[in-house]
């Protein structure tokens, strides 16, 4: 299992992306996943893995997202 969890910052970030009306849904989809791995030992899902990885590699992608993306990338399992 990961040891790893999102920081506070980062969850409050998420967690106002998560109420803004104007946020995309791969920013409101990395959003929750960081606020479900805020001080919980929970590890990203394959798919989310690849989206999120996807996100990081776009020039489409907001800084937000990418921010987002790595957060999740880094809660993901070691062993994938």
């Amino acid at each position: 299992m990961s040891n790893k969890h999102s920081s506070k910052e980062l969850g409050s970030l998420a967690a106002k992306i998560l109420k803004d009306p104007n946020a995309s849904k791969i920013e409101k989809e990395l959003a929750g996943s960081v606020l479900s791995q805020t001080n919980t030992d929970k590890v990203t899902s394959k798919e989310l893995e690849s989206k999120a990885s996807k996100v990081l590699t776009s020039e489409h992608c907001s800084d937000t997202a990418k921010s987002l993306a790595g957060s999740v990338l880094s809660q993901s399992k070691k062993s994938r």
